[in-house]
């Protein structure tokens, strides 16, 4: 394909089709899973793990898929991911049984995996680098910061309105776009690395021991944290994942499933730890504000679902607006990401003052305007910071770490947050308090955690980040004196250079 055929602009929309979906899988199922349940006779406990397996496979198999767009061609990996998301999608909207619909969605995980860190990666490498990549990036992130919330509302809506086997039918007409505009849109082949061999071995040690840590966090809500099974397979998942770093560093290959130089890069490490603990306080409180405006304040499944909307025009609305500053470069990442985090802890803070009594207005409404405003300011630079600077070879590395750090942070702050909620609620419980009201004290301490999720992440953003640089009059230094948002110049690795190349959409020879 040549450079004239290229339309950047219809592989952005893949792209972005690409992540939506991902993103929108992680939760347009909750508000389903009582008439799936019924449905197709789930027990109790059969039932959260159809949510739970898309969250294990999608999180374990992230570092394999960014490698392999990496290796093997990122059109490849997300032609192929998309496809197996639409079967999977197909063979859950027609399941009859309880195993089928579980089959496929650890098949959709699977191929979430594989397509989320390929469609960052051809972003990245195709939009040009400057103000075209910076849009493109808000682009992403508003899909990807929206996601969570707008699989509420439109799970709520289809459940209601179309059927429960809707919410995976959904996907199919997404997966089918994303094929088509890939195929015509995106160039083949790999930008900037030849075809090497895959770390089978790290991408054992990698897949099982994420694998593992989300599965033992994932397993809370129904087994103690000092449980022999959760001790044990927390256990087993921490011995991988330093046997995988240990393999990284000292192992034979040549192409090792991440480069651990990767990680000592500041903007890289910071957006990451940043990105894990803003996803464990956002993905609880959409959980625990799902749970008080349905079973506190009586919503149907479609008005819960609604109630969302505000939070996600708000952060999208937020996200322009970075969008705009960034290309403008009138602030790096770390003067964006200090406000950002502390928006949000108000806005999920402010969540923990609702009641047994509260209304909509108050308690979810106006907390959620302030969230939804924090989270959008913090996803464009986030995105920019983990990203920019790296060689071609690396894209689908860093794009698969930063997902990863989202999955493994939504996983671990849920499990935290939900044990500790319950806690609290059956303590409440023990005292006499009514059920309603030991709930919503239970919800309410998760959502003042959350928040101090997101004080932490402050404390990441201004003491690992790094600034703008500054000339060697010691000003910050002019748009035309420095490129990227918020990274150090001295950051950039080498192959910086013919990052730009293949950003500008330009193929390799071959």
């Amino acid at each position: 394909m040549s450079e004239t055929s290229l339309n950047r602009g219809r592989a952005l929309v893949a792209v972005a089709l690409a992540q939506f979906m991902v993103t929108l899988d992680m939760t347009v199922v909750n508000v389903a899973l009582p008439d799936m349940g019924a449905g197709l006779g789930f027990d109790s406990a059969q039932l959260p793990w159809v949510v739970n397996i898309y969250a294990l496979f999608f999180g374990g198999f992230l570092l394999l898929g960014g490698r392999a767009a990496d290796m093997y061609g990122q059109r490849r990996i997300l032609l192929w991911g998309a496809s197996s998301f639409a079967v999977a999608s197909l063979v859950g909207g027609l399941a009859q049984e309880p195993w089928q619909m579980i089959a496929a969605r650890a098949v959709q995980g699977v191929g979430a995996a594989v397509m989320a860190p390929a469609a960052l990666a051809v972003l990245t490498l195709t939009q040009r680098e400057g103000e075209e990549r910076t849009r493109a990036l808000g682009v992403y992130a508003a899909v990807a910061a929206v996601g969570g919330g707008a699989g509420v509302l439109i799970g709520g809506l289809l459940t209601e309105y179309a059927g429960w086997r809707w919410v995976m039918l959904v996907n199919l007409p997404m997966a089918l776009a994303v094929f088509l505009l890939a195929l015509g849109n995106v160039p083949a082949g790999t930008f900037g690395n030849p075809r090497g061999r895959i770390d089978v071995v790290g991408a054992i040690l990698a897949t099982g021991g994420v694998g593992l840590l989300i599965l033992g966090m994932l397993r809370t809500d129904q087994l103690s944290w000092t449980s022999a099974t959760t001790v044990v397979t927390l256990t087993a998942a921490v011995v991988l994942l330093v046997a995988f770093v240990l393999w990284e560093k000292y192992g034979p290959m040549t192409d090792p499933l991440i480069r651990l130089g990767l990680l000592a890069k500041r903007n890289v490490a910071g957006a990451n730890l940043y990105m894990a603990l803003l996803a464990a306080g956002q993905l609880a409180v959409f959980y625990f504000l799902s749970l008080y405006l349905q079973r506190i304040l009586k919503l149907g499944a479609a008005e819960a679902g609604a109630a969302f909307l505000p939070l996600c025009v708000t952060a999208m609305v937020a996200i322009q607006v970075t969008t705009r500053v960034l290309r403008r470069q009138l602030a790096d990442a770390k003067t964006l990401l200090v406000p950002a985090g502390l928006i949000a802890a108000a806005g999920f803070a402010w969540c923990g003052m609702a009641d047994v009594s509260g209304s909509f207005l108050a308690d979810v409404l106006l907390p959620s305007l302030l969230a939804g405003l924090g989270v959008g300011i913090a996803f464009v630079p986030l995105t920019a910071a983990a990203t920019v600077g790296l060689p071609p070879q690396e894209a689908g590395m860093a794009s698969a770490l930063l997902n990863a750090s989202r999955q493994v942070g939504s996983a671990l702050g849920l499990a935290v947050l939900v044990t500790v909620a319950t806690t609290r609620t059956e303590h409440r419980l023990a005292a006499g308090v009514s059920p309603d009201a030991a709930a919503v004290d239970g919800y309410s301490l998760g959502f003042v955690l959350a928040g101090g999720f997101l004080v932490l992440a402050v404390l990441v953003a201004a003491l690992v980040l790094p600034g703008r640089p500054r000339s060697a009059a010691g000003q910050p230094e002019t748009a035309a004196e420095r490129s990227g948002a918020g990274v150090s110049a001295t950051d950039d690795p080498p192959g910086a250079a013919a990052s730009g190349m293949a950003a500008r959409g330009v193929p390799p020879k071959p």
